[in-house]
């Protein structure tokens, strides 16, 4: 079979496809054939070098879906042939977040699905419903979920509430999604009014540019007639959280996801104390958040945004297009 790996993490370039003997499932593991498979920025960051090193030998990304080659001893929850999509931690299958769950996210911690076929535990399996693509479920895992922990789980939004959604990337997009099936009002910002616009056709209900509007949390208070968001999917980062803050409403939910602005003081606390904040780290999200979504989109007949799909002959191209952040919705490479 073939498979990639991460080289000398020196970037895209560095991915290398190389020749591998098929892995055989042990006992509560499945052999699962990838057909697709979807990038975060994170996978950019474990090619170059921004999770620190890895083993030149580790299998990038963490989202692909695929079907059901073989099972191990003792596997009774999939069968050859089922159509499935794995867990982005296949540690962390229900239940709190938790020191258990170290260690099991794919393509950073252990291999993940940037391969012709996998080995992985049953229990991270969900399977797919019959009128979804390969490529639609693997967009999932990671930044479908993620939105879904934010918003629903620990951001616990409800009817009526608004939503905050931070940049156009693919937490943001799902973010705008799940706001509107759970009946929020969609905020979401970006430094292109094209981008809006595309993602205003999506469901959002405002949209604000804040690079022609600095003060964008103002923008922000002023579309929801002075109140602010209940709940803020931070992706920018600590060093975001001042604006973050200023554009909650009283009692919001800081839900903080992103690293790339770090703060070079920390964040005022008064507005926190004011406003009766709540401040928490989301990583990502367990196998029962993604059945859970998976479950609600299928019901709600939403689909993932899907920007391009690259060949996995050319999958380093995928990760240029990532890179260049030009794209709406997921990048997929397809098998």
């Amino acid at each position: 079979m073939q498979r990639y790996e991460i080289g000398d993490q020196k970037g895209a370039a560095s991915l290398r496809k190389v020749s591998a003997a098929e892995p055989t499932p042990g006992a509560g593991q499945v052999l699962v054939r990838l057909r697709a498979n979807a990038l975060n920025y994170r996978d950019v960051m474990v090619v170059s070098g921004g999770f620190g090193p890895k083993a030149p030998t580790l299998v990038p990304v963490s989202d692909g879906a695929g079907d059901v080659a073989a099972v191990g001893a003792g596997v009774t929850t999939v069968k050859v042939g089922d159509r499935v999509v794995i867990a982005f931690n296949v540690k962390w299958i229900d239940g709190p977040w938790g020191p258990q769950c170290f260690g099991g996210d794919l393509g950073g911690a252990v291999d993940g699905t940037l391969t012709e076929f996998g080995v992985f535990p049953a229990a991270a399996l969900v399977q797919i419903p019959a009128d979804w693509t390969f490529e639609e479920a693997a967009c999932l895992p990671c930044a479908g979920v993620t939105a879904w922990n934010a918003i629903v789980v620990s951001g616990q939004a409800r009817l009526g509430d608004t939503v905050l959604l931070q940049g156009t990337g693919g937490v943001s997009v799902f973010g705008v999604q799940i706001a509107k099936m759970i009946g929020a009002t969609a905020v979401i910002t970006s430094s292109h009014d094209d981008k809006l616009a595309r993602v205003k056709a999506l469901g959002a209900d405002v949209g604000v540019n804040y690079k022609t509007n600095p003060d964008w949390p103002k923008a922000v208070l002023e579309a929801t007639g002075g109140k602010g968001a209940d709940v803020v999917l931070e992706t920018v980062g600590p060093g975001n959280l001042d604006r973050s803050f200023a554009a909650a409403a009283f009692n919001g939910r800081i839900e903080l996801i992103g690293g790339f602005e770090q703060a070079s003081k920390p964040p005022g606390t008064i507005p926190m104390i004011a406003k009766n904040l709540t401040l928490r780290g989301i990583a990502v999200g367990s196998r029962r958040m993604l059945a859970d979504l998976l479950a609600l989109m299928a019901q709600k007949k939403q689909k993932p945004v899907i920007d391009a799909r690259i060949p996995f002959a050319d999958a380093p191209k995928a990760y240029e297009l990532m890179i260049a952040q030009k794209h709406l919705g997921k990048i997929v490479i397809t098998q």
